[in-house]
């Protein structure tokens, strides 16, 4: 869950609490450890330091790795060190937690990691995939602390192309955890830029540019994100991504299309699938950007058009609401004996064949798509213990993922409830961002708080600012009727 700043003053404070616990009951999200994956977790954590490096385990303990991270946290599993090699080039070094080299095969706590799936983040408390004293502790990629990880080493172009690149174990050091506000602060003053990431910020804008000449599909949405309000209980804030959050996330995204590109090579991996919307929901969002007013000339890929809009502006919000459906169904596909059709292997969204690798401490699937590029690119076979459980992670993943959307949307909808309740009757400000005129139903995004309603569509057009009454709040849906439309 990357750390984001405000992009508006749209906060409004809940008198009052929401009841978080009884909604994770309802949601069977997971929470206590069995005793049994807590005392395998207390075994490693005892370890002073790693066990000795079995051959291939490279040392890199002279590479002062940085972690960028929003602030507090401790589940670290991605650490950085950028070198410019000189008329535009790059080695990027990129470090994972290992968890292969402590979380044991068959044992409890790989059982419990099968169930849970992945950290889920609630506003009162995160309930991690492994217990805190190896994901914010032992396993974690904290500073100043000898760990296992394992090191992705790509060298871009002065296009920001990867010409080569390596993938193996090794030990290393975190020498800073740096925060993203701090970060972008450096940035925009020029001034306290770590060395380690010095080149950052050209070596992000080349990947962002390299994505929009693959036509990725990028949308610039704001997250509704839920925080303690200043007077107690809950407030809504809206946030968008800094710069130095996207440069980060480049980095991220370009591990993992190397590792697509390593198991691809091999034909054995497990990929992160998205497929690429049909010609009817383009030629649908086509139509539309006629009514709002956007340009979309002839032979543009819907990806090009979209980098062009700003969130901010409300007929581009419109539209981007909208847009949206053009990144529905993502998936994971395993394969064995061979690269499947190109339609079954790419994300629309990375506009390339992607996987997820870099975030084990969070995210189940990110250990065993390691597993197997680290056995192709070490020319061995991929262990028995990823291939035989590699359709339960899948499964695993998509009931969790599940859950997850869930629980942010549903903790939205209640604080959102919560706020509004006692506002029944008051007027609101907003922007239409979609309409159906079949069921004759639009939807409104409020500014404060900034969560979406429904009214009647009618003599309304998406993108007009409007001014409207607050009729009621059932569930997850929140009523209203247009006053005034711009």
């Amino acid at each position: 869950m990357p750390a984001q700043r405000i992009v508006g003053a749209h906060a409004a404070a809940l008198a009052g609490t929401v009841d978080l616990d009884a909604l994770r009951a309802e949601l069977a999200i997971p929470h206590d450890f069995p005793p049994a994956a807590v005392a395998e977790a207390d075994a490693i954590a005892a370890r002073s330091a790693p066990e000795p490096d079995p051959p291939g385990v490279v040392d890199v303990l002279d590479i002062p790795f940085v972690t960028i991270d929003p602030p507090g946290s401790m589940d670290l599993d991605q650490a950085v060190h950028l070198e410019d090699l000189g008329a535009g080039r790059h080695r990027v070094r990129y470090a994972i937690a290992d968890l292969g080299s402590v979380i044991g095969v068959g044992g409890a706590l790989e059982a419990e990691s099968l169930r849970r799936g992945q950290t889920f983040y609630s506003p009162d408390r995160r309930d991690p995939l492994y217990p805190p004293n190896l994901s914010e502790g032992a396993v974690s990629l904290l500073p100043d602390q000898v760990r296992r990880a394992v090191l992705w080493t790509v060298e871009l172009d002065a296009h920001g192309l990867p010409t080569s690149w390596t993938v193996a174990r090794c030990v290393m050091r975190s020498v800073a955890r740096l925060d993203y506000p701090g970060v972008q602060a450096s940035f925009d003053s020029g001034r306290g830029i770590h060395p380690s990431i010095a080149a950052l910020r050209v070596v992000g804008e080349q990947r962002l540019a390299a994505a929009r000449a693959r036509h990725a599909i990028t949308l610039d949405l704001p997250d509704v994100e839920i925080e303690p309000g200043p007077a107690g209980g809950w407030q809504l804030v809206l946030r968008a991504m800094s710069p130095v959050e996207q440069w980060n996330a480049e980095i991220s995204l370009l591990t993992g299309m190397v590792a697509a590109q390593i198991m691809l090579e091999a034909g054995s991996g497990l990929l992160r699938v998205l497929p690429a919307p049909d010609e009817r929901s383009v030629q649908r969002l086509r139509a539309e950007t006629k009514a709002l007013g956007i340009d979309w000339p002839a032979g543009v890929e819907p990806g090009d058009v979209i980098a062009g809009l700003h969130a901010d502006r409300p007929r581009d919000a419109a539209f981007l609401a909208d847009a949206v459906t053009l990144l529905r169904g993502a998936g994971y596909r395993a394969f064995d004996g061979g690269a499947p059709p190109a339609d079954e292997i790419s994300h629309a969204g990375v506009g390339a064949p992607y996987a997820h690798v870099t975030a084990p401490l969070r995210r189940l699937v990110d250990r065993f798509a390691t597993e197997y590029c680290l056995a192709h690119t070490a020319g061995e076979p991929v262990p028995g213990w990823v291939t035989d459980q590699v359709d339960q992670v899948i499964e695993t993943m998509q009931r969790t993922d599940r859950q997850a959307h869930a629980l942010d949307r549903r903790g939205v909808a209640a604080i959102a409830g919560g706020l509004l309740a006692k506002r029944i009757g008051s007027e609101l400000d907003g922007v239409v961002t979609q309409i159906d005129a079949q069921r004759d139903r639009a939807s409104i995004t409020l500014t404060d708080p900034p969560v979406q309603a429904r009214a009647s569509a009618r003599g309304l057009q998406e993108g007009a600012r409007v001014r409207v009454r607050l009729l009621g709040v059932t569930g997850e849906a929140i009523s209203v009727e247009v006053v005034a439309a711009a």
